[in-house]
């Protein structure tokens, strides 16, 4: 009961002893670039949520390169998290920024081919024009085409590698850089990372929900719901903290590994799908909808039938000692 009933006041606890912590900087750092490098990342972050629709008519600002201007401002952040470790004056800090940078760098490919692929069926860069588009279940963006499906999935998982999830938290890494990039940061500043880190995770949610999900399209009616679009952007962060509790952090070369050998192709042909279904099906009907969802609904029974067998084997047991010594001889 210190901390409200429940503790529902500890995040504003949490707070207000951030803000009379001491604001400690580095002797031999950069000051002016330490001190700045927060709030670029604090104000990019938030200056995502400018193009991104809630509604009809709740919408900061309705451009017309709306998704250009989201990936933008977003790929300013890893220049905050570089002055960062580089102004911090210590090697945590600077391998955790030099992981960041080439992390975001990558993982921003696949990312823009998923957008990419949605631009296509959309034919605009317009994020209102692109919700208007996904009226009624059916219409969303994510069934219109079976790649626009695997594009989701794509862009989903890459999102939470640019933002630096579990389990991609390899610039944070505790075990490896104590705290990586903001390791030196106290107070106030620690706490404008921290900000960022979660306004990231609902800001990708939300263009998440936007791109394939109907955005503020209702999920039974077609009607502007503005609570739509924050029950599907909420949902999307629950995943992304429901796979912090369950999968352990991957290794750098795995990360890598990851991103180029798998996500970049895979949205490769993706574009390319969606380049030949719309030569096949150039406008949207129940037909097409209909076959979209079918090769959705046979390409996961085969998924699933596949992941079964493999994981019903199980590992290979250990070679007995016969077949050792057989194996050293020859």
């Amino acid at each position: 009961m210190r901390v409200g009933p429940h503790g529902i006041l500890q995040t504003l606890a949490d707070g207000v002893k951030l803000i009379f912590k001491e604001d400690h900087i580095p002797r031999e750092g950069d000051k002016f670039l330490f001190v700045v490098s927060p709030y670029i990342i604090f104000a990019c972050s938030f200056a995502v949520f400018a193009a991104i629709p809630f509604g009809r008519s709740i919408l900061v600002s309705e451009l017309n390169i709306g998704i250009f201007y989201i990936m933008a401002i977003s790929s300013v952040i890893v220049m905050g998290v570089i002055m960062a470790g580089w102004a911090s004056n210590s090697k945590w800090s600077l391998l955790g920024a030099m992981r960041s940078a080439a992390q975001i760098v990558s993982y921003e490919i696949p990312i823009g081919l998923g957008i990419l692929s949605v631009v296509m069926l959309a034919q605009t860069l317009n994020m209102q024009e692109i919700v208007k588009g996904q009226d009624g279940i059916a219409n969303w963006l994510i069934f219109r085409t079976p790649f626009t499906f695997i594009a989701f999935f794509v862009f989903f998982i890459s999102s939470i590698a640019e933002v630096n999830r579990t389990p991609f938290d390899l610039p944070e890494a505790e075990s490896e850089l104590v705290a990586g990039f903001h390791t030196e940061y106290s107070g106030m500043r620690f706490a404008l990372f921290f900000i960022a880190e979660y306004a990231n995770m609902f800001a990708v949610s939300a263009i998440a929900s936007t791109l394939f999900l109907g955005g503020w399209h209702g999920i039974v009616t077609r009607r502007d719901v503005a609570r739509s679009v924050v029950i599907k952007t909420l949902f999307l962060v629950f995943v992304m903290m429901w796979i912090r509790w369950t999968l352990p952090r991957l290794r750098v070369d795995q990360l890598m590994n990851l991103c180029w050998k798998y996500f970049i192709p895979i949205s490769f042909f993706n574009i390319l799908g969606v380049g030949i279904w719309g030569l096949i099906f150039p406008k949207d009907s129940r037909l097409s909808i209909i076959i979209s969802i079918a090769a959705i609904i046979l390409g996961l029974i085969f998924t699933f039938g596949v992941l079964g067998k493999s994981l019903s084997k199980g590992p290979k047991p250990p070679p007995s000692s016969a077949e050792r010594r057989v194996s050293a001889t020859t």
